[in-house]
């Protein structure tokens, strides 16, 4: 089951769309668009260039599904590999996945106390030690956007890793459609709990009890088997322009269901499920050339990175150029992200192998 570059290519793009969205949010916070010009051609142009990236910017946050489907999809692919040779062990499973996510982790704690450039929102105060664990939902509306809200996808992230081997162990018996159909029922009730029948705080929905995002954390797990059975046809529909088509369309009518209560139990599943169609296609076309590919393939490959460092460098930024023009801004967004996503991927890459290099270190003193 070899590993497919546009699927790195769409986490590229999907953790970028995040960076950028936030980025825009600091910088667009109290701005307000330029009166519509409809006089002549070359004026009704740019006010329509500017309403369609006011509100495609604006959808930034959906990546985070798509995200969140994106890595349903690799882990059940990747632990699909490993059982082709054998029984998982899931002890050494839990210890990979630790030492995938926590050590990047804290050395994402260490640059944003020492480094400049970056918003400083917060005091370090004892909070400090339940970042450091990660357990960030324990008093959540102190502790899950403390310092650097970003992390707060990294408190859910290990929920669903802790429950994985039960999630993974369903699909595998269940099947690609009933285990989706049962894991969005268990989704949307939780929804449907903390928003409708015991009102909670909001942060919990939106990912401190990771129930919550289940449906599209299944969603990928059920793609990846799809894709292990028949992976030209997913291909086909994901890749060839019949899935973007379907997520056009149904983009609109996923907006709708922010505007009620009971609609939002269904909103993050169904907008993160269009916006990772449309991210997949773009991710498809980019493929088809050996350079773009490459850039966009690296840039996924270490999204976590760029994920764990990027907010409080844009909050920064951003906070200094809202008066510069929307043109001078997205100049300075390219080269902001281009660096941001090189310091992330120099920052993996050298954690990932000093903890090698350390592992390889223990094996050899116990051998």
């Amino acid at each position: 089951m070899k590993r497919l570059l546009w699927i790195d290519i769409s986490k590229g793009l999907a953790i970028l769309f995040v960076a950028y969205f936030h980025f825009f949010r600091t910088y667009f916070q109290y701005g307000v668009l330029p009166p519509a010009d409809w006089s002549n051609f070359a004026a009704s142009a740019l006010t329509i260039l500017r309403l369609v990236w006011f509100n495609v910017s604006g959808l930034g946050f959906h990546a985070v599904g798509v995200f969140i489907i994106l890595s349903g999809w690799t882990l059940m692919q990747s632990t699909m590999r490993r059982v082709e040779s054998g029984p998982v062990a899931w002890g050494s499973w839990y210890r990979a996945r630790f030492l995938r996510l926590y050590p990047m982790y804290w050395v994402a704690h260490l640059v944003y106390l020492v480094s400049p450039f970056v918003a400083r929102l917060e005091p370090v105060d004892n909070r400090m030690i339940l970042s450091l664990l990660g357990l960030r939902f324990i008093d959540i509306q102190e502790n899950f956007m403390y310092l650097n809200a970003a992390w707060w996808y990294f408190s859910m992230l290990i929920q669903f890793y802790f429950v994985f081997p039960l999630l993974f162990w369903a699909a595998r018996h269940l099947g690609p459609w009933m285990f989706l159909i049962i894991a969005c029922a268990a989704g949307f009730f939780a929804r449907y709990v903390l928003l409708v029948l015991w009102p909670q705080n909001g942060l919990w929905v939106l990912g401190g009890f990771a129930i919550c995002r289940l449906p599209e954390f299944a969603l990928g797990m059920s793609l990846a088997m799809w894709h292990a059975r028949s992976g030209e046809r997913v291909e086909w529909f994901l890749l060839r322009g019949a899935g973007f088509v379907v997520g056009l369309i149904l983009y609109p009518a996923a907006l709708q269901l922010y505007h009620g209560l009971y609609e939002y139990i269904f909103v993050d599943f169904a907008t993160g499920a269009c916006c990772m169609l449309e991210i997949v296609e773009i991710a498809g076309i980019i493929s088809l050339f050996q350079g773009p590919a490459k850039l966009f393939g690296l840039v996924g490959v270490y999204s976590y990175g760029l994920y764990l460092i990027h907010q409080p460098y844009v909050i920064w930024l951003g906070l200094r150029i809202r008066e510069v023009p929307i043109w001078m801004f997205l100049l300075i967004c390219i080269p902001t992200l281009a660096v941001l996503s090189a310091w992330g991927m120099l920052l993996e890459k050298g954690t990932n192998a000093l903890v090698n290099k350390l592992a390889l270190l223990r094996k050899s003193a116990h051998a």
